[in-house]
């Protein structure tokens, strides 16, 4: 039981805080293999477009906008 208090007793401040610093560095690099995964582009689509899911639809929406410019 002392060995490991005297264990405990000798981890600074400093050390710890570079073993936090290193596990947000970990996950931050698993987080962004993660986003920037093509396997995943597929999924990222899908939520890009949840904004606008619960957007009603025009009733003219089978019809192709008409254009403000007079020019053919």
């Amino acid at each position: 039981m002392a060995m490991s208090f005297e264990i405990i007793s000798e981890i600074s401040s400093g050390m710890i805080r570079g073993l936090g610093t290193v596990v947000v560095f970990v996950a931050f690099v698993g987080l962004t293999l993660w986003v920037f995964n093509g396997k995943r582009n597929p999924e990222f689509a899908e939520a890009r477009l949840l904004p606008f899911a619960d957007e009603p639809l025009p009733d003219d929406a089978t019809q192709e906008p008409e254009t403000r410019s007079t020019r053919p």
